[in-house]
């Protein structure tokens, strides 16, 4: 079927405030399913898992169907799925646990393209244990970056390589596939922080070999929470600080105290509306969610590339624009800046006409830096599965009063 943009649309009450939200790629708009997902779950009988009373039995039912809705979503294994409050505080204690079997000598790959999420937690492991950071750059008049730069700083030592499968302030998308193949040929770990990436492509984490994944449901339609997606295995070998009472099963084992079961509900029920994008009529069930996604994810792809292929040449054609999104392959998420203005003083200028674009680094404060953008950044425009054409004509309505 057609991707029917605004039927999708009606499913979206923070909509009718008015406002063009260009805000995606900081935390998407949320469907009405998902609000009463979390409300629903938050109000019923609900008790700490178990398998003796009802209450017991309907919390344990939230959790494996958030396992296996996430599993769905990124082609992994139920049982590798791990929540925590969000991907940085994931990333976080993960890393902590790897770094116990690190040291001197060890090296780890982290890049200039990436959310700090994925560069700061690995350097500071390093440096407590002692190994060395290796960085990889990316192209700043491209936005770039390839693999060879990755495999430029790889060797024997390297235990795990760190890289975005998407630039959350650029866009760019990397071949992660590849990535993967040149750490594992080292012996090395590859961490792919999908968080941008999720929110606009169909993922397969086992076809891009990548051994971990993090996501956030915030990103694309779902509560604020985070989202770790490895194989079992792996996370059988990691042993992270926690207490003694507490569970020692993966993946149980990396989620400290009692579950938020009301944001579980609310993330599987994003992940359905995400794989009904195509179709609102037909229910997904998960027998048919996986296939379902797919599809969905596909005909969001195009949905986006449409509009952006009248947002962009409008937005380059402007006189003092400068567009730092130029990578070949990227999502839907146009960096921009104006000649002799402040980011922030074009935002607030969007924003009066009631366009929702922020600016700043937006935590990829490596790439800022390394764009000549410095800790400012730059604004940015991103589209959603929400997004229609009259969002994009308003935008560049409002940019009258800018350039």
């Amino acid at each position: 079927m057609a991707y029917d943009v605004e039927r999708i649309r009606s499913h979206f009450p923070s909509l009718t405030e008015g406002a063009a939200h260009f805000d995606g790629p900081g935390g998407s708009q949320v469907p009405d399913v998902v609000g009463r997902a979390v409300a629903d779950t938050l109000t019923s009988a609900i008790s700490n898992r178990g398998t003796i009373t009802s209450s017991e039995r309907r919390a344990d039912a939230v959790v494996l169907a958030y396992r296996q809705a996430m599993a769905d979503l990124l082609g992994a294994d139920p049982r590798g799925i791990v929540h925590g409050r969000s991907a940085t505080t994931l990333t976080y204690d993960l890393a902590r646990a790897m770094a116990k079997t690190w040291g001197p000598g060890d090296e780890v790959v982290v890049t200039r393209l990436d959310h700090d999420s994925n560069i700061r937690p690995w350097v500071q492991v390093a440096e407590s244990v002692g190994a060395t950071v290796r960085w990889a750059d990316f192209d700043p008049e491209s936005g770039e970056l390839p693999t060879s730069a990755v495999e430029a700083v790889l060797s024997e030592r390297t235990r795990l390589v760190a890289t975005t499968a998407a630039g959350n302030l650029i866009g760019t998308r990397p071949d992660t596939a590849a990535i993967s193949a040149a750490a594992h040929a080292v012996g090395a770990l590859h961490w792919v922080d999908g968080v941008h990436a999720t929110a606009h492509v169909p993922v397969d984490v086992a076809a891009l070999g990548a051994d971990v994944w993090t996501c956030s449901p915030y990103k694309f339609l779902g509560p604020h929470c985070g989202v770790l997606a490895a194989d079992p295995a792996l996370l059988e070998t990691l042993h992270p600080d926690k207490l003694l009472p507490s569970s020692d099963e993966v993946p149980e084992r990396f989620e400290l105290g009692t579950l938020p079961y009301e944001l579980l509900a609310g993330a599987t029920a994003a992940v359905d509306f995400l794989a009904g994008l195509d179709d609102l009529d037909t229910p997904v069930t998960p027998e048919n969610r996986r296939a379902r996604l797919l599809t969905s994810m596909a005909a969001l792809e195009k949905h986006e590339e449409g509009l952006l292929g009248r947002l962009e040449p409008a937005l380059r054609g402007r006189r003092g624009v400068q567009v730092r999104s130029n990578a070949a392959r990227r999502t839907p998420t146009l960096l921009f800046t104006v000649t002799g203005r402040d980011p922030q003083d074009v935002r607030r200028t969007l924003a009066s006409h009631g366009v929702n674009a922020p600016a700043g680094s937006f935590y990829a404060l490596e790439c800022s830096r390394h764009l000549g953008l410095g800790d400012a950044g730059g604004v940015r425009v991103g589209l959603a599965p929400y997004t229609n054409r009259e969002d994009v004509e308003r935008l560049l309505g409002a940019l009258d009063d800018v350039c």
